[in-house]
């Protein structure tokens, strides 16, 4: 803490008239005291510059003369100062009004009237330097203050900087950490892919060219089964497709109102046979169930999968539960899942009491051809379809296990909010074969599917006009051709389908479009992306739904 000055607790006496000053200095001396005398204001001011620890002056000293000098001393203290002053006054009305004026202007005053006794007076200069040393006590504190606040600021500066470089370096390492486990990831999925893709491709290629060598010997007997070998394969083919696509949350979905407890007790005989007699189920249907808002094949193929998981995780036997309950998921809960939004969902769990799932692996379970079981007992996609699904359905899924207890793998599905409305029955009676004269227009930039779609067309007795993309079809769709449906790819080289569509509607406003697609990422929900006279189907489909769906569009 620095030492005070000699001149920092001096008394300056300002009494120009008589002997008043000399008397107060020769008083402050023998008690101790130092101080100097002034004979004019201007000189006091002057004295002040270089210190004081208070000011001793006479009344009638500040009368007619220029306050502002003294005033403004007085103003540009620092915060910490209240310089004391004793004025001292003679007694009488007058005389105290003038000083009650000058107190309020001066601030820190203390009153001495005249004449007084030395020990009033060196009473009232004790008690003012006792005071000024407080305020340059407090003085030292806020330098002192102020110095640990400049080294506490270097200090925090120097760990800003030192977190900034840990930082960058965990960034770094964190990317580094990512792209190993991205390409680890990657290779697992290419290395599943290819192992399923092969077995499947084998079982197609196989069948087809015995096919071809059965022909060729004129052998026709016993075809079907090459044909439904060749086709098994191709659906199991388009099924690893389908689960993919649900994983990447790239799959045309067809959201809308569903009854979850409906469905889970329409599929009460299929969930039965998927189990062992070893395994009993019990379904736990709440009352009063909200309805959700779900594509609900995707929802089927949901529930399949969890309910095969829990039948394999209790090869010994056990209880199997399908449960549904309404659940309002607060902002707390939503928080940890990234894009899950607060709000009222139905949830659809399945749990099991078998053997459950290591702490260690927990982290993995939604990987692509990631499994527990033995090789050769699952894809390792079941999982991860089932939370692409729930994700691109504005939803989330959850998974608790413990060892030697069991499994509960959670849907939360959001709640649907308006009115349901019962979709019309589509007519069995329609007649596959077509009217006179109807004719389809074909955008496909696949020749093959081209191919294949217009011969079944062809063979339907439909007319029909075919376009490699969508410059080549819109002067078809501007011409006076009769086109009574436009079947079109989405995802078309340059502009796609769906573009295509909106200027086929602005040229025929009643045009129909069924789109056909098997990589669809803006046709990822059908509900945002399909306009009335609008209908989608994913590739690979069958031409009996082709045929349907041309049929039931064109009468539609």
């Amino acid at each position: 803490m620095p030492a005070l000055s000699p001149a920092s607790e001096r008394a300056i006496v300002l009494a120009p008239m008589g002997r008043d000053g000399s008397l107060a200095l020769m008083m402050l001396n023998e008690a101790g005291y130092s101080g100097i005398v002034a004979n004019s204001l201007a000189a006091l001011c002057q004295e002040l510059t270089q210190g004081a620890g208070l000011l001793i002056i006479a009344a009638e000293a500040l009368r007619g003369v220029d306050l502002e000098p003294l005033l403004e001393q007085l103003h540009q203290q620092p915060a910490w100062s209240d310089l004391p002053i004793v004025l001292m006054t003679q007694h009488g009305g007058k005389e105290q009004n003038g000083s009650t004026r000058l107190s309020g202007l001066l601030g820190n005053v203390t009153f001495l009237e005249r004449p007084f006794h030395p020990i009033t007076l060196i009473s009232l200069v004790s008690a003012a330097l006792r005071g000024r040393r407080r305020q340059y006590e407090a003085r030292d504190r806020l330098i002192d203050l102020s110095e640990s606040e400049l080294r506490l600021q270097r200090t925090l500066e120097t760990l800003e900087q030192q977190v900034e470089e840990r930082t960058a370096q965990l960034r770094h390492n964190e990317e580094a950490l990512r792209q190993s486990q991205k390409m680890e990831a990657v290779g697992q999925l290419t290395g599943g892919i290819a192992h399923d893709f092969n077995n499947m491709l084998t079982g197609i290629i196989g069948s087809l060219e015995l096919l071809r060598r059965r022909v060729a010997r004129g052998k026709l007997d016993d075809l079907d089964s090459l044909i439904d070998l060749g086709v098994t394969s191709a659906n199991r083919a388009a099924s690893l497709t389908h689960r993919l696509l649900a994983f990447s949350r790239r799959q045309s979905l067809d959201s809308k109102p569903v009854q979850i407890n409906q469905l889970v007790t329409s599929m009460g005989e299929l969930l039965q046979r998927s189990i062992n007699e070893s395994i009993s189920l019990d379904m736990r249907l709440s009352d009063a169930l909200w309805t959700a808002e779900a594509d609900p094949n995707q929802l089927e193929s949901a529930l399949l999968n969890l309910v095969i998981n829990a039948r394999d995780a209790m090869p010994a036997g056990g209880t199997l539960t399908v449960e549904t309950t309404n659940r309002h998921l607060d902002s707390v809960f939503t928080a940890a899942y990234g894009t899950l939004t607060p709000g009222d969902y139905v949830e659809l769990s399945v749990s099991d009491n078998g053997c459950g799932i290591p702490q260690h692996l927990m982290g993995r379970v939604f990987d692509p051809f990631f499994t527990t079981k033995p090789i050769g007992q699952g894809t390792g996609l079941g999982l991860s379809m089932i939370y692409g699904f729930a994700r691109q359905s504005r939803g989330h899924v959850t998974i608790h296990s413990e060892v030697n207890k069991g499994t509960t793998v959670s849907l939360f599905l959001p709640r649907f909010i308006g009115e349901t409305q019962a979709q019309a029955p589509l007519n069995p009676t329609l007649p596959p074969f077509a009217n006179a004269g109807e004719t389809v227009l074909i955008v496909e930039d696949d020749p093959a599917v081209r191919v294949l779609v217009s011969a079944v067309l062809k063979e339907l007795g439909y007319g029909f006009i075919e376009a490699g993309d969508a410059n080549t079809a819109v002067p078809i769709i501007e011409s006076e051709l009769r086109i009574d449906l436009m079947i079109s790819d989405v995802g078309l080289p340059g502009m796609n389908g769906r573009q295509l569509a909106e200027i086929g509607r602005q040229i025929r406003p009643e045009l129909k479009v069924l789109f056909i697609t098997g990589y669809a990422e803006h046709a990822a929900v059908r509900g945002g992306f399909l306009d009335p006279g609008m209908q989608l189907i994913t590739k690979p489909f069958t031409f009996d739904l082709l045929t349907a769906k041309v049929r039931e569009m064109i009468r539609a």
